[in-house]
């Protein structure tokens, strides 16, 4: 298959991926010439990709290009979109063009639907790589899972439980860790003249402990629990979580149980309807949500709003992140509670 569409969020899946293309196809004597790294915002990069996707191969091995961020199937201007389409059909059965996209295809483009045409007929290849939501706990140990394969590694029973619980939807610091936990399990192996699998002691003694989100922020919030909440906070700050991001998270957490609140008050019991209202991708963390905020008031969820508006407005004068978050989260401000 010489076109590879390669898309999602999990940046770290994405690149390994990449890697075993590279790997698999290139040969290392003549990757000067046989591999070629672009940047799909330059228009200039893009149609250069795939003139050299056109291009054979010199010496042994495959050619490989590479574009990162390609437009093809995001937003593609008129200008590449007809040279796109009329290089598929031309591309050497050992050229690899390996199109690479945080975002999600969309399915409107004409391009999008030449080169899916191609997939169905088994001509092109297109991974998804997405990271699982942060309060999607079957998703992370699903990731744990993947990377695990990916890394050929193999999990004792509660292992991929554990590593969920220590680092959450963070799939390169998964990777780090899961390469680190190989080189233990190899010389505890070795030592005991057994094959190496990943148990949950050698997680629990070299991990360390729980993740913390800004989910895990709010849900102290929700509980009036405000000191648990700015201990988190600092967890998250000395871990390097930018501040504003943590202000976003909350701020999204918390409109979104704004408006179950609203819409559970006016009768509304579609959760479909209910989470295209509220923004939420899947209707059901609806379920979740109603469980978490019933009984509570939608006052008490624009008051949250409130305090998050002055721990932001702090932000943006240059206050320290820990003062901020502090006096938000435990002294109401100007818009009250």
């Amino acid at each position: 298959m010489p076109i590879h569409l390669l898309w999602g969020d999990d940046e770290a899946a994405r690149g390994r991926r990449v890697e075993v293309l590279i790997a698999e196809l290139v040969d290392p004597a003549w990757a000067a010439i046989n591999l070629s790294r672009l940047d799909g915002q330059d228009i200039a990069q893009a149609g250069r990709a795939l003139e050299e996707a056109r291009t054979p191969p010199f010496g042994s091995g495959a050619r490989l290009v590479l574009l990162q961020r390609s437009p093809f199937c995001n937003q593609c201007p008129a200008e590449l979109a007809e040279p796109f389409e009329a290089t598929l059909p031309l591309i050497p059965s050992d050229c690899h063009l390996v199109l690479v996209n945080a975002a999600k295809p969309d399915g409107r483009l004409r391009t999008t639907k030449a080169l899916q045409r191609l997939v169905k007929a088994g001509e092109a290849e297109e991974q998804a790589f997405q990271l699982p939501a942060i309060w999607d706990g079957a998703g992370q140990v699903e990731l744990v899972h993947r990377t695990a394969r990916e890394l050929g590694l193999q999990l004792e029973p509660g292992a991929a439980e554990a590593l969920s619980e220590a680092i959450g939807n963070d799939s390169a610091r998964l990777a780090s860790e899961l390469e680190k936990l190989q080189l233990f399990g190899q010389g505890a192996a070795a030592q005991a003249g057994q094959a190496e699998a990943i148990g949950v002691e050698a997680v629990r003694a070299l991990v360390g402990g729980h993740s913390t989100s800004a989910l895990a922020v709010g849900d102290a919030l929700l509980e009036g629990q405000p000191v648990a909440a700015i201990a988190l906070v600092d967890s998250l700050l000395e871990g390097g979580e930018p501040a504003l991001r943590i202000v976003a998270a909350l701020t999204s957490q918390i409109r979104g149980w704004l408006w179950v609140a609203l819409l559970d008050q006016r009768g509304e019991r579609d959760v479909a309807v209910i989470a295209k209202a509220a923004g939420i991708g899947n209707p059901k963390r609806i379920y979740v949500m109603r469980k978490q905020i019933q009984g509570r008031p939608a006052g008490r969820f624009l008051s949250l709003l409130s305090q998050l508006l002055d721990v932001e407005a702090a932000l943006k004068r240059g206050t320290d992140p820990g003062d901020a978050f502090r006096d938000g989260f435990l002294f109401a401000g100007p818009h009250g509670r």
